[in-house]
């Protein structure tokens, strides 16, 4: 066992007990998930996975979709096109309110709902959603797939995104429609994914957009560099500033009980736990991220900078 590997296995010893926090139940599949399951994983930049406990645990990405969704509406549709669309401000509310700009209907950025939804409708409306799975599994290096059922009980039950989305329309901000939009973001959070794709996905943005494992280049410097600048001031919702001072990097949650942090030039370490805090984000999840950056000095603010 190597030192990092035996790290995360005291990491996950001493964590564990943290048994706090509801699992989501907005929909019928995350209301019945099991609480207990609990995986860290760390993937660095020169591609060795390190993990604990339940790292190969498969869950429903969720809202940790949104970065890398922004990532590819950026790579693919500009800049200029996605900017006049979505902002870069953080909203301080919860992940699913109805938070537009009042002149411009513009969401705050691209990891609340509405900014991932009008993300989600810059991409190409013909295998849209095809799409965004082979990317998010280029970047986890294994082939992902979403869950059906999971994506119609979200749909079924997302009558705020679907209002958020004929909003945006009114604003021409959506460039599709409203509908088959907001089913493709659907569709986008039911992929099932593990601790250990994440932490490879979270691993090529730690590594300017490189996948550590097969060295192909799947995310521009520039677009990474945006990604993880929005992720530092917006990535945790109404936790951001609580987070920034305890973890210091910029990271990401979702309510399936997902959580990614990124240490640009070393690693990308993940953890998935389902009882979420009261933001939605995994409690044991943001305790792991928390001694991790700790007691690696990995804060971005940290002595080591």
């Amino acid at each position: 066992m190597d030192d990092l590997t035996g790290y995360l296995a005291d990491v996950h010893r001493r964590v564990l007990p943290f048994t706090d926090g509801e699992v989501a139940s907005y929909i019928p599949a995350l209301a019945e998930a099991d609480p207990e399951p609990f995986g860290i994983a760390i993937a660095t930049v020169d591609g060795q996975l390190h993990e604990a406990g339940d790292s190969r645990t498969q869950f429903s990405l969720q809202s940790v979709s949104k970065p890398f969704t922004y990532a590819l509406a950026l790579q693919e549709a500009g800049f200029e096109a996605v900017d006049a669309a979505i902002d870069v401000e953080p909203s301080g509310e919860a992940y699913n309110m109805i938070s537009l700009q009042d002149e411009t209907g513009h969401p705050d950025n691209a990891l609340i709902n509405a900014g991932a939804i009008a993300a989600t409708s810059l991409l190409p409306h013909k295998g849209r959603m095809s799409r965004l799975l082979r990317f998010y599994s280029s970047l986890a290096d294994r082939q992902l797939h979403a869950d059906a059922s999971i994506a119609m009980e979200e749909v079924e039950n997302g009558h705020r995104n679907l209002a958020m989305a004929h909003l945006m329309r009114s604003f021409d901000v959506l460039g599709d429609d409203p509908v088959e939009t907001t089913r493709d973001y659907c569709a986008a959070c039911a992929t099932m994914i593990t601790a250990a794709d994440l932490a490879w996905m979270a691993a090529t943005l730690a590594n300017s957009g490189r996948q550590p494992t097969t060295g192909e280049q799947l995310v521009e410097p520039l677009v990474v560099q945006r990604v993880l600048s929005v992720m530092t001031m917006s990535g945790m919702y109404d936790e951001a500033g609580w987070w920034m001072v305890r973890v210091g990097l910029p990271g990401k949650s979702g309510v399936g009980g997902g959580l990614i942090a990124v240490a640009p030039g070393q690693l990308g370490l993940a953890a998935f736990s389902p009882r979420l805090n009261e933001h939605g984000s995994s409690v044991r999840g943001v305790r792991t991220c928390e001694v991790v950056s700790r007691e690696l000095d990995l804060h971005v603010m940290g002595s080591r900078r």
